[in-house]
Order: C-alpha cells, then structure tokens, then sequence
C-alpha cells in the first residue's frame, strides 16, 4: 500500500512519535505516525518504558471489535495506560473502568439525564449561554478563542444541568484541567511523569485536586438532601444521581464522587477542545465553513458539520483495555493479561472506513466515526449534549463573525490521553 498523504493542517509530521510519551503531542495529533502504523502494523507491540507494554489498535474495524467484545477485553482494570493496583483501581472506578452487568446498572441511573429528548429541551439555555459567551468574546478583536470562548460554553452548560453556581465554574474548570491534564505544567503542580505523586494514587488521575472535587460533590449532595420539595435543587442533574436504581440501590458515596469528579473533567476538557479544533478548521478551511452561512438552524447541513467536526478534532486519544484470556487480533497473538489499547483518532482517519479521510467534508455521510466510542458498552454518556453545545456555537459564532484568522502560537496540551489546543490567539472581522 502506497504513503498516504498527510493533512497539510495536521503538523505534527513525525511519522515515529513516541505514542506514550506526553511531550509528543505538544506538537499536534500525531497523524503521520498513525497512518504508519495503520499500513505497516495496525496491531502491533509497544515498549513502555515505565509500564508493561501494549498492543495498539490502529484500524477502524478492529476498535471496534475491541470495544464491543468486552467480554475478552475488560475495562475494569483501567482504561488509561497507567498500571494500578486493585486497590487503587477499586478507589477510582467509574462507569469507565466497569463491564456489564455493573456498568448496565450503574449507567442506567445516570443516562436518563443524558438522553437525547433531554438534552434537546436544554437547546434554548444552550443558546442563550452560547450567545452571552461569543458576544462577550468579539468586543474585542484579538483575544485567545479557547480560554475566551471554548473554555466557558461546556462547564456553564454543565454546570446549569448539574445544578452548580455560577460562579463556581471557574473554580471547577481549574480542578477538571488538574485530574485530565494532570500532565500539563499550566494546569497542576503534580505532574505525573515529573514528580512522585504516589500520595494521590487513590484519586482519580493521581490529582491531589480529587480531595477538592470530592468535598465539593459532598457539599452538593447534601444540599439536595435538605432541600425542600419543590426546590430546583430536588431536579437537578445531582439530585438524579442522588436516587435509587431500578433495583432500589442508589450510587455509593465513592461512585457517586468519582462520576461527579468525572463529569466535570470529561464532560468540560474533551469539548472545549473539540470546540477549540473546530475554529482552528475554521481558520484553515473558511470556504467549507462558508457554506453554511444562512442556513436555517434546523438544516440537516448542520447535523453533518457538526458529525464531522467530531470526527476530524477526535480529542479522546487512547483508550485502554485488558485481555482476560488468550486471544488473536490481525494474526497477533494477544496473552491474557495483555494492556489493549485503541486510538481514537486513527480509526477517524482510516481510509478503509473514511474516503480521503484528510479532507475535511462538513457534508460527508455516512460519517460513523469513533469519537464517542462505537460498539459495545462504553459510549459516552454526553454525546449528545457535546452535539448540541458544538452545533449551536458554530451557529451563533457565524451569525456574529465575518472572518477569522491566527493572531499567534498556538499551543497544545502536554497529554498522550486529550490531544487539543488549549492555547489559540486570533483576530476577527464582526459582521
């Protein structure tokens, strides 16, 4: 099989990037190096050198059956390359690092907040939310789009669903970025590669910022706990998780903290810098954004952008599992106990799956990309309000924004598990 062109808007141009290694990605997803890996050996052996090794799944097709077979590849023992203990992993669990049928009891109580009937009554507060922030952000003509923009939508949306003040968004923002970019220096004093953070091994990502989410969710549980009936606060997305299951068993103090610790890192970092890849793109490529300039709100142009924009910023990199026997993928012989690990980003960019899979297509279809997980148990819970939150950004930025352009450096996270910008000065024209 012939090279296959890189993107020229990807430059991360290093065909041999070090996958586990976080300064790796400080120069963009490293496209170049998984299309390698996809034509020369889409599941093959990786050295570690702080860890046991991993198989990495590079193809469509085969992240797929990885993640739908759970069966013979589990999460419950991590899904991150990190190698914890069962102790530690017991501490940390989340709907993430379960099977079913404890993942199926424990995600039945919490998507009925997510569902897509749900999340499209939210679309007017979105809106409205998405509206302040853009309008807040062009009064000026030259600013960072992702601290000004792409970093308020997702935690004041979350934060209004959830039931949290205002004011505590930024507060919480900061403790998200520490536990899911607990390998960035901007974001923690414990990096995770550069100090000993074994005192913190029981907190979710070895964040000492753990203990003050977990304080924090307390507080607010026991806020719903008292609160009178008919207050908001006993509807909120907390007071749902808050309630028994089906079965009559409601989430233990852990689970419930850890989810709460998990819905504000994940569910504010992967969107923002979904948001944060898609005005890059839109720099890039303004004549595809273009197109879309005037069309109702309800045009199915919209639904595709936006499937695409998922597709091409890809923001979750790996996600890890374990075999629990001895198995066989590609021809490779996989030993129990083998890490598994699939990439996200280049199962997005297989051509097998995705013609010209480099060229950005706001009108591509069919468009089954990966990034919220596809096959077997584990989708994320937040798909569709990631959805809504990116549809009605690009919406509303577009009625109020002429041109945009670069205005400095940008920078990316220091992460080989969130590939984004999280630093993108620019300049803009208002219509």
């Amino acid at each position: 099989m012939a090279a296959i062109d890189i993107s020229p808007f990807f430059p991360n141009t290093d065909p041999f990037v070090d996958l586990t290694s976080h300064d790796a990605y400080t120069a963009g997803t490293p496209h170049a190096t998984y299309a390698r890996m996809r034509r020369e050996s889409p599941v093959v052996w990786v050295d570690e050198s702080d860890g046991s090794g991993f198989w990495a799944v590079m193809k469509y097709r085969d992240i797929v059956d990885v993640s739908r077979l759970f069966d013979s590849y589990t999460s419950r023992q991590g899904i991150r390359l990190e190698e914890m203990t069962p102790e530690e992993t017991e501490s940390r669990r989340t709907l993430m690092e379960m099977d079913p049928p404890e993942h199926t009891r424990l995600r039945r109580l919490v998507s009925k907040v997510f569902t897509r009937r749900i999340v499209e009554d939210y679309e007017l507060q979105i809106r409205n939310l998405a509206i302040e922030v853009v309008d807040q952000a062009i009064q000026n003509d030259e600013f960072d789009i992702v601290i000004d923009v792409a970093k308020q939508l997702p935690m004041r949306m979350l934060g209004a669903l959830m039931g949290t003040p205002d004011a505590d968004g930024d507060h919480l923002v900061e403790l998200g970025d520490a536990l899911l970019g607990n390998s960035d220096p901007e974001f923690t004093d414990h990096v995770v590669d550069q100090v000993d953070t074994d005192e913190f091994r029981m907190m979710p990502f070895r964040s000492p910022a753990g203990y003050e989410l977990f304080d924090y969710a307390k507080q607010q549980a026991e806020m719903r706990r008292d609160a009178p009936e008919g207050d908001p606060m006993r509807s909120d997305v907390i007071a749902k998780l808050l309630e028994p299951t089906k079965d009559g068993e409601p989430l233990s103090e852990r689970e419930f903290q850890n989810f709460f610790a998990l819905m504000v890192a994940a569910g504010n970092d992967t969107t923002r810098y979904s948001m944060a890849g898609m005005f890059m793109a839109m720099i890039e490529q303004p004549a595809e954004f273009e197109a879309l300039r005037g069309l109702p709100d309800d045009h199915e142009a919209w639904r595709l952008a936006t499937e695409e924009i998922l597709r091409w910023t890809a923001v979750t990199t790996h996600f890890r599992r374990t075999a629990t026997c001895d198995t066989e993928l590609r021809g490779q012989r996989i030993a129990e106990g083998d890490k598994v690990v699939v990439y996200y980003p280049s199962g997005n960019f297989d051509d097998e799956q995705f013609p010209d899979p480099y060229r950005l297509d706001l009108t591509r279809t069919p468009n089954d990309h990966l990034t919220f997980g596809r096959g077997g148990p584990h989708r994320c819970l937040g798909e569709w309000l990631a959805r809504m939150e990116l549809r009605v950004l690009i919406q509303e930025w577009m009625r109020r924004v002429d041109t945009i352009e670069q205005a400095g450096e940008r920078e990316y996270l220091r992460s080989n598990f969130i590939s984004g910008i999280k630093h993108l000065p620019v300049r803009i024209t208002r219509r």
